[in-house]
């Protein structure tokens, strides 16, 4: 047997290598690699380290830009998403009556707002959510839609409203809390007040006049808020709001509610479209009371029309028909072309002013001139005013106030209607001796009776409370002042047009007014009635002037209408500002009873 030692140990060397390899690795061979064999150029080395300085030398130019250049402006940025500056609102100011009672005020209350994309609620949730804040399913979901961010879901709710919503635990609904304006008085206050809308911005009366000064300054605070919009911390510094300042007015709540009453009942008694009481204290020219019905509630309107909007004493022009007969007596008095004892021949009941008639109510023959206004009668009148120029009417009306616009801090007085006396003619001159041709509001009438209550005085007005006493403008004598009261005290007794506005316990004076209201170019069968007078007649302290609108059921002069207002509010203001009886109150409760003279209109 041969043995080959040689072959058999080359073999067995190879296949112990072979059973020591890894058999996934493969044997290669670096030093005969074709990659590695290549030349590099060295070009490349250096382009490629020379890109990475470059990337490394803007990295470090953006670096230093950002932390050392741009840092205002990226802090800035970094603060947009996490601090947020908060208005701190002002409280509004206050609107109180003479007495300090409040009319106004604000009072916190909670607002509630959602994050939209954080919202999370079931349909028993929405639907219970939705019926607490007033909204269908579409409203809510309409006001979710708005934004991802924020949107409100109601303002200014009730504090029961909110603890039922919070109870709902629902995820991205919160409340915030925000100012809403409280009006005590209602309604009654409602026309000289005003409201403001959500944001307690001014929209009507003494809240729009006076904005600036009631809504005062806002301040402001810096937070750091969280991604749920809840503030984690103040930073910066807080500038504190300036609370708005009160305003006190002349109106005295107790007789603002009374007067309000009272042409709300005549308004609804005589199926009226509307009405208005004005009371001025005639020491100051403050204004008591202006009254207006139909009204509404400061803190619901839903549903306000503007019948209920409308300021009827300030807004509303008419023609005063027989209320302006006193100025034009006060003027033949001052001129000495008559007394009040001077016989004026009023038959037969009519006369002719260029061919055009002018009548009463009924004749009545032979009248004094105090007789004259306490009648009403249009002829006697007419004859004293076409004794006089026109220029001398038009004055004496132009200084009581008609045609002049109001100087009062209230919006929306008008300025009625008097016409150049230069373009009148003599049946203009005519008509307008007995109220027809021009036309002035219930606040204007008011004021242009206080010549005479302060005898021969007109009284600047003023809505808001006088600390210092006012200064009238002479119109006319002392003595044809009081001669006037005593007049216009006929008018209001027996045998004058207005019995039923007699007082108990307290002297008045004063003049019926009843007028066609104008339709197209011509009148209809729909009248205003209104009475405007003074109390006591000796020593007045108020005017009152009522006006109704439109009466129905067949009733509707001034005497039957207006004139119970007028006595109504006058016993009840006087009693209120402490001013003593000057009548025997037996006296007064008989005279009530005195039917009334035919007015002529």
């Amino acid at each position: 047997m041969k043995i080959i030692f040689g072959r058999k140990g080359g073999n067995g060397g190879k296949a112990a290598k072979a059973r020591t390899a890894p058999p996934s690795v493969r044997s290669v061979n670096y030093a005969t690699s074709p990659l590695l064999a290549s030349k590099t150029p060295p070009w490349r080395s250096r382009f490629i380290v020379a890109l990475l300085g470059a990337a490394f030398a803007v990295l470090l130019g953006r670096a230093v830009y950002i932390q050392i250049i741009g840092t205002d402006f990226y802090q800035k940025e970094g603060e947009k998403r996490f601090t947020h500056s908060i208005d701190v609102p002002a409280s509004r100011g206050r609107v109180l009556d003479r007495n300090g009672l409040v009319l106004a005020t604000s009072v916190p209350t909670p607002s509630i707002w959602a994050l939209p994309k954080d919202f999370q609620a079931d349909a028993a949730q929405r639907k219970q959510l939705g019926k607490l804040l007033g909204l269908s399913n579409a409203e809510l979901d309409e006001r979710l839609a708005r934004s991802r961010n924020f949107t409100w879901l109601a303002r200014q709710v009730d504090d029961a409203v909110w603890q039922q919503v919070k109870a709902l635990d629902i995820k991205g609904v919160y409340q915030q809390r925000e100012y809403k304006r409280k009006y005590p008085e209602g309604e009654s206050a409602a026309h000289v007040v005003g409201f403001t809308n959500v944001e307690e911005a001014g929209q009507e009366g003494i809240e729009l006049r006076f904005d600036d000064a009631l809504h005062g300054s806002d301040g402001s605070r810096t937070v750091l808020r969280d991604r749920l919009g809840r503030v984690v911390d103040d930073v910066g510094e807080q500038i504190d709001p300036v609370n708005g300042r009160d305003i006190q007015l002349a109106v005295d709540s107790k007789v603002q509610f009374f007067a309000y009453q009272r042409v709300r009942d005549a308004v609804a008694e005589h199926n009226a479209k509307g009405g208005s009481v004005v009371v001025l204290d005639v020491q100051t020219g403050e204004v008591l009371a202006l009254a207006n019905y139909p009204s509404y509630n400061p803190a619901d309107r839903k549903r306000l029309t503007g019948a209920q909007l409308r300021n009827r004493a300030l807004t509303d022009i008419f023609e005063p028909g027989s209320t302006m007969k006193p100025f034009v007596v006060s003027l033949a008095l001052e001129k000495k072309l008559v007394t009040p004892q001077t016989p004026i021949n009023t038959a037969p009941g009519r006369i002719l002013i260029s061919g055009l008639p002018i009548t009463d109510s009924h004749p009545h023959g032979v009248l004094t001139v105090e007789q004259v206004i306490q009648k009403s009668s249009n002829v006697g009148t007419v004859k004293m005013a076409m004794q006089m120029q026109p220029r001398e009417m038009w004055e004496i009306f132009a200084q009581a106030g008609f045609g002049q616009k109001p100087q009062i801090d209230f919006p929306g007085a008008v300025t009625g209607r008097l016409r150049p006396y230069k373009s009148w003619r003599p049946i203009e001159q005519a008509t307008m001796s007995y109220g027809y041709g021009l036309s002035t509001s219930l606040l204007q009438l008011a004021r242009a009776y206080t010549v005479f209550a302060r005898d021969g005085e007109v009284m600047p007005i003023s809505i808001l409370r006088r600390t210092e006493p006012a200064v009238g403008q002479r119109v006319i004598s002392a003595d044809t002042a009081r001669t006037m009261r005593q007049m216009l005290r006929l008018a209001a007794g027996p045998g004058g047009t207005a019995p039923k506005a007699q007082a108990i316990g307290y002297s008045v004076g004063g003049k019926t007014g009843t007028a066609r209201k104008a339709e197209g170019k011509g009148y209809g069968n729909k009248y205003r009635a209104w009475f405007v007078g003074l109390a006591p007649v000796d020593k007045p302290r108020i005017v009152v002037a009522v006006m109704v609108d439109e009466p129905g059921k067949g009733v509707y002069f001034g005497g039957d209408v207006a004139a119970p207002v007028f006595s109504q509010v006058v016993q009840q203001t006087l009693r209120m500002m402490n001013v003593p009886p000057d009548l025997d109150v037996k006296a007064g409760i008989q005279m009530k009873n005195v039917p009334a003279e035919p007015e002529s209109f």
